[in-house]
């Protein structure tokens, strides 16, 4: 075999590993994450803390982005998102919002310059308007939040339209 040859073959076999493989590492990385529901009192509670963190910004943008990073960060992990790192929540959060992702992750690095004294306000505020996309999908209801409440049992009547008792034992004979 000529040394063409062989390597055309070794990049054929390369290349069909690697279709095979890609699959299996895609679904490790996805999986299935669990996403907490989030109660209509804390979903509330976030939309108060972001309005007014950026009612803030123009008096305080530096206090309001890093602000807004703990707030996303704290939101993620209330949905379900892994705590241990940033790095860990965010590929996890890319899984379900590719779209939103890239605007956390600007919130992140321009609240790190921030912290480095080396941010400019329309920067600031470009980030903080790029992750509030993410933030609304987290903090809008899901329908695993909102589960009906179970229906009670409708009690039987007596022919008066009363409840009657309930037995807690055998009846007694008398």
């Amino acid at each position: 075999m000529s040394t063409v040859t062989l390597i055309i073959l070794l990049a054929a076999l390369a290349a069909m590993a690697g279709l095979v493989i890609a699959p299996s590492v895609r679904q490790g990385r996805s999986g299935d994450l669990p996403v907490r529901s989030l109660p209509p009192e804390a979903r509330e509670q976030y939309a108060a803390r972001w309005a007014g963190l950026q009612e803030r910004f123009v008096d305080s943008p530096g206090w309001a982005l890093r602000e807004a990073d703990r707030l996303l960060g704290a939101l993620a992990v209330d949905r379900g998102y892994p705590a241990e790192s940033d790095e860990k929540r965010m590929d996890a959060l890319s899984v379900r919002h590719p779209g939103e992702i890239d605007g956390y992750r600007r919130l992140h690095t321009m609240a790190a310059r921030v912290h480095e004294g080396e941010a400019d306000t329309e920067r600031m505020r470009e980030a903080l308007v790029a992750a509030r996309p993410l933030f609304e999908q987290l903090v809008r209801a899901q329908p695993h939040d909102e589960r009906p409440l179970p229906r009670p049992v409708p009690r039987q009547r007596d022919h008066q339209g009363r409840i009657p008792r309930q037995r807690l034992g055998p009846a007694a004979d008398h």
